[in-house]
């Protein structure tokens, strides 16, 4: 039921499972007292808790803080950290700029879109592969879908930086053995032995902990959304503490420039 008769059940209130705030008493947070039932809670395991109402062993706590950590760049070439630096050199707020730099972190190829085509993928050949299919069938329908292998190759290097401290952290978790970060490095090896030049990036290897931390692509998404928030503010700081309007200044003989020519202005008016 999706008519009249259901928005008239839910006119003048709000029917929720999450949560809710009583004011002057308590809030309900998925079940839970904030302030009482989950007031030793980090910030981190609320979060994860927030989204998928289940709580995580230490270890996975700390590898999940490891995935974001270990992608805070505070470098404003960055795609979206420009945008945050934009905003500072322009005088924006910082809420606004940090807004529109997390927003554009959606992109397709390079982020959270990248990366949920990436855990979906994984997910569903670990189930392919479980029931008897074979990798290289796996691959190639997914190359034929979408062209690409997400979480493979990179515009500027083929390798990654990130993934070696994070393996080494998961090691030391005993987090580094789980199905699916497996399965990630088994597809990495079939590509460059069938003569792919293309290795594992930072979306393929947050992708499979994610699934293998039991996360669903829309949990994950959800989870990896703050990931690159820590790297912003410097560059937004940066950028406000300069001269309003001096980042990435372009000359303008740097502009490629075809249309019709400089006018010649009568001398009064020069």
């Amino acid at each position: 039921m999706n008519g009249p008769e259901y928005l008239a059940q839910k006119a003048g209130k709000l029917q929720t499972t999450m949560g809710g705030f009583f004011p002057g008493s308590h809030v309900v947070f998925r079940g839970q007292t904030l302030h009482d039932g989950l007031k030793d809670m980090d910030w981190m395991a609320l979060y994860l808790f927030g989204i998928c109402g289940r709580r995580f062993t230490p270890a996975e706590l700390e590898l999940a803080n490891a995935l974001w950590t270990y992608t805070s760049y505070p470098d404003a070439r960055i795609w979206n950290n420009r945008v945050a630096a934009l905003s500072g050199s322009a005088r924006s707020t910082g809420n606004l700029g940090l807004s529109a730099a997390l927003a554009i972190s959606e992109a397709h190829i390079y982020g959270r879109g990248n990366e949920v085509q990436a855990i979906t993928f994984f997910i569903a050949t670990q189930k392919r592969l479980a029931a008897g299919g074979g990798l290289a069938d796996c691959l190639q329908e997914e190359m034929k879908a979408h062209r690409r292998i997400a979480g493979y190759g990179r515009p500027l290097v083929n390798a990654d930086e990130r993934i070696a401290p994070i393996m080494a952290r998961a090691a030391e978790l005993g987090l580094d053995q789980g199905p699916h970060i497996r399965l990630a490095f088994a597809i990495e090896r079939f590509l460059l032995d069938s003569g792919r030049n293309l290795r594992m990036n930072y979306g393929a290897v947050v992708s499979a902990f994610g699934a293998d931390l039991s996360l669903s692509p829309e949990e994950f998404y959800l989870f990896m959304f703050p990931s690159f928030l820590a790297g912003m503010p410097p560059c937004f700081l940066e950028a406000k503490l300069s001269a309003e309007g001096s980042l990435f200044p372009l000359r303008c003989a740097d502009i490629a420039y075809d249309g019709p020519p400089a006018k010649a202005w009568p001398s009064e008016f020069r």
